[in-house]
């Protein structure tokens, strides 16, 4: 018998799982859970607890685990340290500038030039990268970063050309593939609008070149699992490679070191493979071993729904309706994120990123047909989407 547990979990994930009022940055609360429940793998999943350390605690307790340490989740928690590792695997990437103060920072801006890449050393939720081409804006940012006890930003030059997600399963050693995804980061349609921790993603995409994935592979996931083993820090877990296909080849815009949020949704829509094995795996350093993973041919579009005011100021609180609805959908599922449940039990709001709808099709323009679909079933007040999220790759 298999049993699914959460902490602290919210309302979707509970109607497949038991929740557990458990602090997630607690390392120590969350081992003590998985030994009351005799669990049989953990998976740390946000990167604020993963960063604190709660993978380490309870790999202390004996508990396969699948998320990086601490030490080793400092590819996500600091930008300044992945750059570098990055450096010394030989991994390609944005030339980095790190500033301490805003001398420094002005001083990278203006010798890298526009547009201006500026982005917060630590964990930010996806929104402590700006992209402009207003000088003053990007001095802004950097001086609002570096304000921050301990502030630091890495100043990167631009990087052209279209980008790709590619998530990559590591067991400290031994590294697997998912299939590539493209994600939406800015607020509105058309790229216009502030960064995002994601509007909405897709995959398979069309445009991807031949040989892109052992491209990665080879150039930027192998050396730099490798480079954390020798520094004796061992990264298990997800390594989500974000990429920029530029004029002049692959180049690495971040890493984070868990399953990132929107292009999770559909990359694992496609998977056959059961995944809790696979995670298993790489948490016990069976990577090597498996199989290789089993795809489904079917395209996949996840839309996000967020609530007003998202990224600056979202507002919380507003019920949300039609979610039943929308499940109903064929091949729609409705996955939350920002949501919880008020005095009367209503779901309501609690985040920026509220939902996200997804749904699978024959090819991209079905999947995105049918999630759109979805969308238009729910309401919430104040409530924002993209309204072209895949569009362009639909239409090739």
């Amino acid at each position: 018998m298999t049993e699914l547990h959460a902490a602290p979990g919210n309302p979707g994930i509970g109607a497949l799982a038991t929740l557990h009022a458990v602090d997630q940055l607690d390392g120590a609360a969350v081992a003590d859970l998985a030994r009351t429940l005799g669990a049989d793998l953990v998976v740390v999943g946000p990167e604020a607890p993963l960063v604190a350390g709660v993978a380490d605690a309870v790999r202390e307790a004996g508990i396969p685990v699948f998320g990086p340490s601490g030490a080793a989740a400092r590819l996500e928690g600091s930008k300044a340290f992945a750059k570098e590792v990055m450096a010394a695997a030989g991994v390609p990437t944005a030339a980095p500038r790190v500033a301490t103060t805003v001398e420094q920072a002005v001083a990278a801006i203006d010798e890298l030039g526009a547009p201006h890449v500026v982005k917060e050393d630590g964990l930010a939720a996806g929104k402590g990268v700006v992209v402009t081409d207003d000088r003053a804006a990007a001095i802004e940012h950097a001086r609002a970063c570096l304000a921050k006890e301990g502030g630091a930003v890495v100043v990167e030059e631009y990087l052209d050309g279209p980008e790709v997600s590619l998530f990559v399963l590591s067991d400290g050693v031994d590294v697997v593939p998912l299939v590539p995804a493209q994600d939406f980061k800015r607020a509105l349609d058309d790229d216009q609008g502030p960064n995002t921790g994601g509007m909405g993603a897709y995959t398979p995409l069309p445009w991807a070149p031949e040989g892109l994935v052992d491209e990665v592979l080879d150039t930027v996931a192998r050396p730099t699992v490798a480079e954390m083993a020798r520094r004796g820090t061992p990264f298990v877990g997800v390594l989500y490679c974000g990429l920029a296909l530029t004029s002049t080849g692959v180049r690495v815009v971040e890493f984070n070191a868990r399953f990132g949020d929107p292009e999770t949704q559909v990359v694992l829509a496609r998977l056959r493979t059961p995944l809790g094995g696979v995670l298993l795996a790489a948490a016990t350093g069976g990577l090597g071993a498996l199989p290789p993973l089993e795809w489904s041919d079917e395209a996949a579009v996840t839309v996000v729904v967020a609530s007003q005011g998202y990224p600056a100021a979202p507002r919380t609180g507003d019920v949300i309706d039609g979610l039943a609805a929308a499940d109903e959908v064929p091949h729609v599922h409705v996955l939350h994120a920002g949501t919880a449940l008020d005095d009367e039990d209503r779901v309501v709001s609690a985040g920026g990123r509220v939902l996200s709808v997804t749904a699978t099709g024959t090819d991209l323009a079905d999947a995105r047909a049918a999630a759109y679909a979805g969308v238009a079933l729910i309401t919430l007040d104040g409530a924002q989407h993209r309204t072209d999220i895949a569009l362009k790759a639909a239409s090739a």
